[in-house]
Formats: C-alpha cells, structure tokens, sequence
C-alpha cells in the first residue's frame, strides 16, 4: 500500500458524513449533557461513540480483506456492491434503531451501542469500495492466466488498511460529531430538529444503494 494510493480525503470526508446523521451518536451526546445539566457528559459521550464507530468500520474492512484473499477480486466486489445495495433498499423499507436502554449507561455499553448502530446502518459497508480501491491500486498487474487469483492474496497486506481505514475515518466522525453535539447543545437546543428536520436515514439508504451500483459498475 502506498500513500499516495490510499484514500485519505474520500475517507475522511465519508466520516465527517457520517457524523452529521443524528443516529450515529450526536443527539445520544446531547441528550446526555441535557439530562445530567452538565457540558462534561457531552464530552465524555464522544470517546465511547467513536470507539464504537472505528470498531464497526474496522470489522468491515478486516472481513472484506480477509475475504480478498481466499475469493477473486471480481467476486469480492459484486458482493460489496450486492452488499450496500441490499442494505440500501433495507434502510428504505424499514428504519433500523438500536435501543441503548436510556442515558444512565456506562462507557462500555456507548460504545456497543455505537457499534451496533455503524454497522446497522451499513456505515462498515460504505466504507469498503474505498478500501478496495486501494487495495487493489497498490497492486502489480497481473496476466490474464492469473485473474482467477485472489488480489489481496498477493501483495497486499491486510494490517495496514484494516488500521488505517478506521482512524482516518473516525477522525472524520469524531469531528463533526463533537462540533454538532456541543453547538446543539451550548447554542441551539434540540428544537432545530423539528424546524429543520431532514430525513438522513432516507437519504443514507439512497447514498448506499448508488455506491453499491456504482461498485458493481467500475
């Protein structure tokens, strides 16, 4: 894998995405410093959401990799794109939400919870066209009498992605949701999203059926 080769903006931009979306851990950061009356919940909310958040997007890509080495590459990329397409038209259909049981959790169950939401919320899956990319950019060309061959098998080591993937785009994450979490709180209250309410899980599950038909198609 080579620097120049991975990357680094789309996946930290995907982040910075999925920060914005309520769902993802924000509004569970507010909620917190709300009912407790104190800024420091909202701040001690964000680590246990983002180590949920990179733990769901690592076990993703370390699966697809893993996945790279014993399948073609052709393979593996129909069924990333079968993957988000299904996951898609899932999140149109019916509106995945994991209870966390109220705001008087610990860190340990933040965290879970966040996990379950990322990967719930196919964010894991998003993720994997980038990788893949890379994955394979970094790679020498190979004959036509070895295109049956798993691609990641060959040269390319899983560590550095599975590694590098999720804490560029957690960075991303952590970001937006620590800028979101503490204006909502310290400036415009939870009333903004009923003036100015988006359907993000709307628009999430169309964003993952487009990258799972634009993966099929590259």
């Amino acid at each position: 894998m080579h620097d120049t080769s991975f990357p680094w903006l789309p996946l930290l931009i995907l982040g910075a995405v999925h920060g914005i979306n309520p769902a993802m851990g924000w509004l569970f950061a507010v909620g917190r410093g709300l009912e407790r009356r104190d800024r420091r919940a909202v701040w001690r909310a964000l680590g246990p959401l983002a180590v949920g958040h990179a733990l769901a997007i690592a076990v993703a890509v370390l699966l697809a990799l893993a996945l790279g080495r014993v399948i073609p590459p052709r393979w593996l990329r129909w069924t990333v794109a079968a993957a988000l397409v299904a996951a898609g038209i899932d999140g149109l259909v019916r509106h995945r939400h994991v209870s966390l049981g109220g705001m008087r959790v610990g860190p340990r169950e933040l965290a879970t919870w966040s996990f379950l939401m990322a990967s719930a919320h196919g964010a894991g899956l998003m993720v994997l066209p980038f990788v893949l990319g890379a994955a394979s950019g970094g790679m020498p060309a190979m004959s036509h009498h070895d295109h049956a061959m798993p691609a990641l098998a060959a040269s390319v080591s899983i560590e550095p992605l599975g590694i590098a993937a999720p804490l560029v785009h957690t960075a991303g994450y952590l970001a937006v949701t620590a800028l979101l979490a503490v204006v909502v709180y310290e400036k415009v209250g939870l009333g903004i999203l009923r003036r100015a309410w988006i359907n993000v899980n709307a628009l999430w599950a169309a964003a993952l059926i487009v990258s799972g038909l634009a993966t099929a198609m590259l």
